[in-house]
Parts: C-alpha cells; sequence; structure tokens
C-alpha cells in the first residue's frame, strides 16, 4: 500500500526548501516538452512492460548515473526509489523519503528515462520536483509568444510611439522601461532558472510601487506634455494590426492553462445548477479557488460553445479570454477618451495591446484580465458611489487581491464624501457581494468556498516568490521568512485602508487610478505565490495613471474645445468642476 501512495503522490509532492536543481541532455538549454501521461508503477522490475525495450532495473541504473541523482543521494542513500511508466518511450524514476515516518513520502528526486535511446533526457529535484510549471517547459504558458523575436517585436511596439526624438528622455521613458522589465525575468524563468527569475522580479515591482505612491501624493508629476512620435491616426493602424495579430495567435498558437479551464468548468457548473465549490474533477482539482465572478464571467462563452467534460482545446476558455482582453482595451479607450479625448484614448488602447504582458495573457487563456477589466471600470464609473461600489466588490470576488481597493474606492474623486454618500457606496458594495454569493450561500456551499478559496490561497506553498523560494515560509524551516512576511502584509492592510483618508483635499483621477495601481503591487509583493500573468492586475491602472498625469497640450485642449479635465484635482472626469459634497 505504500507504493500505490508513493505513486498517487508523483507530481503533488510537498516542496522542500532545497535549491532546485535541474539536468538536461548536453548540448541542450532547454528541457523538452513536458512528459505526456499519468505515471504508472510498473508491475516487474525485470521484465519489461508490452511494447516497451527497457527493463525496469535497467531504467533505474539509468537514472542512479545521473549526476544530479548521485549528487543528492550522497547525503540522503536512504531514499527509497519507484519506477513507472508514462506514455511511450518516457519512463519515470522518483526517489521518495522513507515510508513509516510521522510524515507521509515526499517526492525529493524525479528522473525522465527515455526507452528507445536508453539516455536520461531529465532530471529535477528541490522545487521543480513538485511544480513543473518551474521548470521552463517550452511554450507551457502561451506556447509562441515566448519566442523572443515575438517578444522583441511587442518591446519595440510598446515603446515606438514614444521615442525621444531629437528629445531628452523623461521619467516617462524610464517608466516605460520599468514596465518591460520583468521580461527579464521571464526569460530566467523560461529557462528554468528561479534563482534569477524571483529576486528579478521585485526590482520593477518596488519602482512601480514607489513611483506610483509618489505620484498619488503629487511628486513626479511630468511638466511637459506626453509627446508621441507617432500621430494617433497611425496608431489607430498599429492597434488594429496588433488587434488582429493577437486574436490570431490566441486562435491558432496559445494554450488553455489550468486558470482558463477551471472558469469553464465553473461556467458548466453555474449553467447546470450544480454547486461551484467543492467538487472540481480531479483534472483540474484546485480550479475553484477564485471568486464566484470569475466563474459567472465564463458563463456565456460556455453557454455558446460548451465543454466536452474534459480538457481538450476549450474553446469557450479562448473565447472568454479574448473577451476579457477586447473589453479592457475598449474600457481604457473610453476613460482615455472621457479624461483628455480620443488621442489619449487611443494611446491608452494600444499600449494595451502592444504590452507584451498582456499578449502573455491572452495566449495562456487565464482569467487575469478580467481582473484588468473589472478595476478599469470601476475607475471610468469613479464619479458615481453606487455603480463604482458594484465593480469593487465585483474585482475583489475574482481574484480577491482588489479587495484591496474598497477602501480608496470609497473615498473616489473630489473631496471627501459626505455620510450619504459613503452610505451609498457601501449599500452597493455589500449588495454587489450579496448577489455575487447568492448561489453559494443559498446552496449550503460556504464552507467549501472559504476552504477552497481563501483558506488554500492564504495558506499556498509555491517557489515563485522570494518567501517560497529563500524563506520556504510553506514548511516554516528556522530560515523561514513568515515574520518579515507577516509585517510587510500588516503595512499593505493599513497603506490600503489609508486609501480611504489620504492624500487629503480633493483627489483626481490619476490619484485614484495611480494608488490603485500602487495597492495591488503593494499586495503582489506580499504573495507567496507570484506569477507574470498578475502584472496585468495593475497594468491598466499604472500605465493610465503615469500617461494621464502629463499636462494637457494647449493646442489638443483648444482642438478639442474642452478644458484640462482631470489633469487638475479641480475638476472631474468631465472637464467641469465638482459639484459641492452633498
Amino acid at each position: 500500500m505504500l507504493i500505490v501512495a508513493a505513486s498517487a503522490a508523483a507530481g503533488v509532492a510537498a516542496i522542500v526548501p532545497s535549491t532546485a536543481l535541474a539536468w538536461h541532455p548536453p548540448g541542450t538549454t532547454n528541457p523538452i516538452t513536458s512528459p505526456p501521461g499519468t505515471p504508472a508503477l510498473v508491475s516487474s522490475m525485470t521484465k519489461p512492460p508490452s511494447g516497451w525495450r527497457l527493463t525496469g532495473n535497467q531504467v533505474l541504473s539509468l537514472a542512479r548515473r545521473n549526476p544530479v541523482v548521485i549528487d543528492n543521494l550522497v547525503g540522503h542513500p536512504h531514499w527509497v526509489s519507484y519506477v513507472y511508466t508514462r506514455d511511450y518511450p518516457v519512463w519515470q524514476v522518483s526517489w521518495f523519503t522513507p515510508p513509516g515516518g510521522k510524515q507521509p513520502q515526499r517526492e525529493m528526486i524525479e528522473v525522465y528515462v527515455d526507452d528507445q535511446t536508453a539516455t536520461v533526457t531529465q532530471a529535477w529535484t528541490g522545487y521543480q520536483v513538485a511544480w513543473t510549471m518551474a521548470r521552463g517547459y517550452t511554450g507551457a504558458f502561451g506556447r509562441k509568444i515566448n519566442r523572443w523575436y515575438l517578444w522583441v517585436a511587442l518591446c519595440i511596439a510598446f515603446l515606438l510611439p514614444f521615442v525621444p526624438w531629437r528629445r531628452r528622455p523623461t521619467l516617462w521613458h524610464l517608466d516605460l522601461l520599468m514596465l518591460l522589465g520583468f521580461s527579464i525575468s521571464l526569460d530566467a524563468f523560461n529557462k528554468s532558472d528561479l534563482g534569477i527569475s524571483v529576486p528579478l522580479v521585485y526590482p520593477f515591482l518596488l519602482y512601480l510601487l514607489v513611483r506610483l505612491v509618489l505620484l498619488a501624493y503629487g511628486r513626479g508629476r511630468p511638466r511637459a506634455p506626453l509627446r508621441l512620435l507617432i500621430p494617433p491616426a497611425y496608431l489607430v493602424i498599429g492597434l488594429v494590426f496588433l488587434v488582429g495579430f493577437r486574436i490570431g495567435l490566441n486562435v491558432t498558437n496559445s494554450n488553455v492553462i489550468d486558470v482558463g479551464y477551471a472558469g469553464v468548468i465553473g461556467g458548466d457548473k453555474i449553467l447546470h445548477g450544480e454547486k461551484l465549490y467543492g467538487d472540481f474533477p480531479s483534472s483540474n482539482p484546485a480550479g475553484d479557488t477564485y471568486g464566484p465572478v470569475n466563474y459567472y464571467a465564463y458563463v456565456p462563452a460556455v453557454a455558446i460553445f460548451g465543454w466536452s467534460g474534459t480538457w481538450d482545446n476549450l474553446p469557450a476558455a479562448h473565447a472568454a479570454a479574448i473577451l476579457f482582453d477586447l473589453l479592457t482595451m475598449l474600457c481604457l479607450f473610453l476613460l482615455g477618451r472621457r479624461v483628455r479625448g480620443p488621442s489619449l484614448g487611443i494611446v491608452m488602447a494600444y499600449m494595451w495591446a502592444a504590452f507584451p504582458f498582456t499578449t502573455y495573457t491572452l495566449s495562456s487563456n487565464s482569467n487575469d484580465s478580467l481582473v484588468g477589466l473589472l478595476t478599469v471600470l470601476a475607475l471610468l464609473v469613479v464619479t458615481s458611489a453606487p455603480a463604482r461600489g458594484v465593480f469593487a466588490a465585483f474585482a475583489g470576488l475574482t481574484k480577491f487581491a482588489p479587495m484591496a481597493l474598497a477602501p480608496l474606492f470609497l473615498r473616489g474623486v473630489g473631496d471627501a464624501p459626505s455620510k450619504k454618500k459613503i452610505a451609498i457606496y457601501v449599500g452597493a458594495f455589500g449588495l454587489a457581494i450579496f448577489v455575487a454569493m447568492a448561489q453559494v450561500l443559498f446552496q449550503g456551499n460556504f464552507h467549501a468556498f472559504w476552504q477552497d478559496t481563501i483558506d488554500y490561497q492564504f495558506n499556498r506553498p509555491a517557489p515563485f516568490s522570494i518567501w517560497g523560494l529563500w524563506g520556504g515560509a510553506q514548511i516554516n524551516p528556522p530560515s523561514s521568512l513568515r515574520p518579515e512576511q507577516r509585517l510587510l502584509e500588516l503595512a499593505t492592510i493599513l497603506f490600503a485602508v489609508s486609501a480611504a483618508y489620504f492624500p487629503r483635499g480633493r483627489r483626481d483621477v490619476v490619484q485614484v487610478a495611480a494608488l490603485g495601481a500602487a495597492i495591488i503591487i503593494a499586495i503582489q509583493c506580499c504573495l507567496a505565490y507570484w506569477f507574470y500573468l498578475y502584472i496585468v492586475w495593475f497594468f491598466p491602472l499604472a500605465v493610465f495613471a503615469l500617461a494621464a498625469a502629463h499636462p494637457v497640450d494647449p493646442a489638443d485642449q483648444g482642438a478639442q474645445g474642452a478644458g484640462p479635465g482631470l489633469w487638475s484635482a479641480d475638476l472631474s472626469l468631465t472637464g467641469q468642476p465638482l459639484p459641492a459634497p452633498a
């Protein structure tokens, strides 16, 4: 029975706090694609399985001679080996901690052997045993978009309209480079080097956090208008091309990760009146970890395209991801147009389409653009207390982090709100929470909801942050960074709450956007589980705040016949003085 238990634990073993090691065939820089199939424990070590060439003993001998295995077994000779077959011609050899201890067996080494060539193709230890997504498998997230020439082309497209031709670079250009800087970390991640990829995320997060907080408090606002190298009319042409390219890439060369698959499952459950939480299929058992609004958003796509019941091409997930992406782009256009006019709207939509990480998210068919969409919608209706209360609640019930924006949107723009407006906001926020949670509550599903979302996310182990990779907070060793993480979490909570009060005085939409992006970034700095898909949570608010902070070009102002709009804290989204608080 111990052997059976070990077999079931393959691929989902607990994470160990050692440095992750990997081995690939000589001459390669990246591992091959993920081995297909589910590990099946061999029944005989001396006789080849039907249709196979090698025996279990031969495979074990080959694996033992691998340098990663040799290095690890020197200090741990008591680890127990098990041999499995996957889809032909892949063997798997795993070493587990001994059975019979107080703790369940943990998989410590995982090795793949090719039956045809009798060679080891991959060997993993440390975090990369349990986390296959940390192995740098080619195309695991987004497939073709990870090719360097496509990524560099998008980076150039993102920067090109703002090249300071015959002008000195400004802080805006540094901001754009910092937004693209996450690409350096992603490159290391794609090469399965977590020791480089994880720490390289934080300089860019911290820069943006400080920059946006200072911007919210009136520091670092540009003195010159935002200058374009390319006229807005030409940006429209580029935007049309980028939209077509992104959708075409999604349809022809993208993959649906477990996040998008979870949305399809949840949408199907809603359509059939089933409980959302506590009973997801074995192909995605942790897929019920998101808020109910996430699954509601997939209902239209599932109703149109259906679901086969398996993890197939999932056209509903593709359709939902494309819809989230296009709607976010549209809302950014409307937001920019409402503040400045069509020119800024076009710039905002173009920047979303050209930013490589939004294409990365779209090509992974995840739900993360939905978070960006709902936060932009909350900003778009920021002058209406009930409307922003509804969208703030819906954003918080997607992936929970945006719930920290509730105090910020309680204040909104202008002066401090009256008691009446506060009551209206709180009422709309609470009503939206109740409506979104109604199915969960009426079906008696709240306990499973709490366990599979809040509790699961709070205690989720991962090697994709400094807290998991260096601190090992998920198993709390002596070197754990848990106290530091908890202290930072407390500071983030205080920061989010303070957004309802500070900065004092009349607040404009640039300040609200900057604070919103800063709060989400601060939360991401605390997360034990962080990933590149999360960049689109804060990117829309951040890029809008950084662009909209530029003063109005007098020529543009005269051509549009409008005032400076929200460039001044004394004006509202409509360009007219804000009414006195009721």
